[in-house]
């Protein structure tokens, strides 16, 4: 093939096959230098690219680096934070834990000491509920003494003869001793330096009284108190017209009543009946009352007592003074004798000193026969003797 002849015609010009081969020739080696460039430029950015990758890559180490460290200093900051919080709450939850056992022990002491007290309490209660128990029966039993006239003059006649025991000797009373006309009053009282007896007797109007209290109206309780006033008025009258007797008992008797209650309203609501009493020349006496009169009798029988052994206590202090004098004497005699014993120890004493004088002498004379020998007859010393 001819490389000369025209190969093809561009633009009216005519390209040999030679000049078309070196034309694509020519830019065949423009392609590839322009490959080899993008080749080049694409090695150069794979290359940069890559440094930057390592670069970022570097950073990162660096970034993950720092990271992991301050995770780390975190963690164990986390660590040690936690560490002493799980101390604190332990030692919070020992400190509650002893408070609170603390409390539960002083709790269980005061719930122990009130069960005691609360046990002592109710065994009180117990014994108040037992002593109440008894006393309503006793009462109960009173009521049915109260009820009983004979029975209620016998629970009167009873405290008064109490009262009168514990405060009197036998000798100054007589229970139910009988007079000159024939009565028997519930007790006969002596006095002393008199042959006067005192006259006591135990009276007690609780029916009237009881109708006088529980009256509801006017009515009743008019007629109560006309009956209460009859009542004590016939029991003075019995008293005043039985016991007082001329010449055998005393001018005044006593009428005991055996109830504060009753002698406290008699004197409140009822001083006219206690005025005609008086003026019968009888005395209402309550238990403190008679208790008052009983231990005034008692002192003054006491003092009679003393004034019949007043003489027997003369004597006797005249005698006590006799032994006083005898023992006075017998002590100057004593005296007498110490004193002649301390001279005759001052005596002694005097002797023993002379005669250790005298020893200390002897003690310090030279006795030795060259000396003796050399001394003259009338130059030798002489042992004195005597006091």
């Amino acid at each position: 093939m001819d490389l000369s002849s025209p190969f093809f015609t561009l633009g009216g010009h005519s390209f040999t096959l030679a000049e078309t081969l070196l034309a694509a020739a020519a830019f065949g080696l423009v392609l590839l230098l322009l490959a080899v460039i993008l080749a080049f430029r694409a090695q150069a950015g794979r290359k940069a690219e890559r440094a930057e990758a390592a670069r970022r890559t570097a950073d990162m180490d660096v970034r993950l680096a720092e990271l992991s460290g301050a995770v780390q200093s975190y963690a164990s900051q986390s660590q040690s934070h936690q560490i002493h919080l799980q101390r604190v709450i332990d030692e919070r939850m020992d400190m509650v834990s002893a408070r609170v056992g603390h409390g539960l022990s002083e709790q269980a002491e005061k719930t122990t000491l009130s069960l005691s007290q609360l046990n002592a309490r109710l065994a009180v209660i117990d014994a108040a509920q037992q002593n109440l128990t008894t006393l309503s029966g006793e009462m109960l039993s009173l009521k049915d003494i109260l009820n009983n006239k004979q029975s209620r003059g016998a629970f009167g006649q009873g405290r008064m003869e109490a009262i009168i025991r514990d405060n009197l000797s036998s000798r100054s009373f007589a229970f139910q001793a009988t007079l000159s006309n024939g009565t028997r009053p519930d007790c006969l009282i002596t006095l002393p330096d008199s042959s006067l007896r005192l006259v006591i007797d135990a009276k007690f109007p609780l029916e009237a009284f009881t109708a006088f209290t529980s009256a509801q109206d006017e009515a009743s309780r008019k007629a109560a108190e006309q009956r209460l006033k009859a009542d004590i008025g016939k029991h003075v009258k019995d008293i005043s017209e039985k016991y007082l007797l001329s010449g055998e008992t005393h001018e005044t008797a006593i009428m005991f009543v055996p109830s504060e209650s009753v002698y406290a309203e008699l004197h409140e609501k009822f001083d006219d009946v206690v005025q005609k009493a008086h003026r019968a020349r009888v005395i209402l006496a309550s238990p403190n009352v008679l208790m008052l009169l009983v231990q005034t009798m008692q002192a003054i029988v006491k003092d009679v007592a003393m004034r019949e052994q007043a003489h027997l206590i003369k004597a006797e202090v005249m005698r006590l003074l006799e032994d006083v004098e005898r023992l006075k004497e017998r002590a100057s005699d004593l005296r007498r004798h110490f004193d002649m014993a301390s001279t005759d120890l001052e005596k002694l004493t005097t002797s023993a000193d002379r005669i250790g004088k005298h020893g200390t002498r002897i003690e310090n004379l030279d006795v030795s026969d060259d000396s003796a020998a050399a001394l003259p007859d009338g130059a030798r010393p002489r042992l004195v003797t005597g006091s």
